[in-house]
């Protein structure tokens, strides 16, 4: 007698993916970079905590669809945050998973052919390999965490880390967060609703048990003690802006009631600037002329940034692309960056 299907009847096939020893051990982390990513982590901690009276700021690609024009970038962003470094902490944007509201390509480390082949095990071996590269070159990595088992292949070369608006509710990303090693942001939720975030701060901070996979990429028990470096977000939402200094008086309410640091970090792109790349900058002189008059809580800045503004549509030969111009989000370009840094240097120094 035939047995009834009754599993698996929408799932077309699987792979096996590379374990993260196997992955690893191609592409070892070395001293040097765990010495280097250790001390970024540390040195936002201090930010984070009032010691180091510095500006975080995250800058850098929507997305990472381009490894070449990418090492660009962080070579450009290198020299910048060096200079800058006595007044700015600069990070660099590396983001290989992009979250869908409905569907679209998914990020570097699902599809990294831009042809829907989604070559995962090539994917995630050329985002480690990216990884090591920045970090030789002196970049901080910035990335957002999506699917649970990334952190298991790439977390060890990341100083900082972000769940995003689609995910702070999720109980998963929560879990996940309280075992990450680095400073985690919480974005306020699409509609830009803050107590979400401020709820995922306080999950985070407590210890979880749950599923996920060790580094011989085994199915086990995940169990977490808890990851006290949380904060806030402020990216707008379909409800408008909240870089302004009403909202961040409501959001330092709201944190201080739930018994979490008071801090935010200000994300110029998304709803702050009304997805028009344009005005990131109206936000960001904002922000920065807001911690100037006194809002101790203003501990930084995110901007979407890339060589050439604007963004583009994935043409049906991923060769016609053009080079330096993001895929996802529209960002402003390098002459742009440079411009909002060396100002927001200038002007905090003053």
């Amino acid at each position: 007698m035939q047995k009834t299907k009754v599993e698996d009847l929408n799932v077309v096939g699987t792979a096996p993916l590379i374990s993260p020893n196997d992955l690893e051990a191609k592409l070892p982390i070395t001293e040097e970079i765990a010495d280097h990513v250790v001390r970024g982590r540390a040195q936002i901690e201090a930010i984070l905590n009032g010691t180091d009276n510095r500006l975080l700021v995250i800058a850098g690609p929507c997305s990472i669809h381009d490894d070449t024009a990418a090492l660009e970038y962080a070579g450009l962003l290198a020299a910048l945050a060096e200079k800058l470094s006595d007044r700015l902490f600069i990070v660099m944007r590396v983001y290989f998973e992009k979250p869908r509201t409905t569907v679209g390509w998914k990020g570097f480390i699902y599809d990294p052919g831009l042809d829907d082949s989604f070559d995962i095990n090539t994917g995630i071996t050329r985002a480690r390999a990216l990884l090591i590269k920045l970090n030789e070159i002196g970049v901080y990595a910035a990335t957002e965490f999506l699917d649970p088992v990334v952190p298991q292949y790439l977390a060890e070369f990341i100083t900082w880390a972000c769940i995003g608006a689609r995910t702070v509710e999720s109980q998963t990303h929560r879990q996940m967060a309280s075992g990450l090693s680095m400073p985690i942001g919480f974005k306020n939720s699409t509609e830009g609703a803050v107590q979400p975030a401020v709820d995922a701060m306080v999950s985070a901070r407590s210890p979880h048990a749950f599923l996920g996979i060790d580094h011989d990429g085994r199915t086990c028990i995940v169990h977490t003690r808890g990851n006290p470096l949380g904060h806030l977000v402020l990216r707008g939402g379909n409800s408008g802006t909240n870089f302004g200094s009403d909202a961040i008086t409501a959001a330092h309410q709201r944190m201080e009631a739930a018994g979490v640091p008071t801090r935010v970090l200000v994300d110029c792109s998304h709803g702050n600037s009304n997805k028009e790349f344009s005005k990131q900058s109206l936000a960001f002189k904002d922000a920065v002329e807001q911690r100037l008059g006194g809002e101790a809580d203003i501990m930084g800045f995110m901007l979407e940034s890339h060589l050439n503004p604007g963004n583009q549509k994935v043409p049906a030969d991923p060769s016609a692309l053009k080079y330096g111009v993001s895929i996802t989000d529209a960002c402003i370009g390098w002459e742009e960056t440079v411009e909002l840094l060396t100002w927001a240097h200038a002007v905090v120094g003053a």
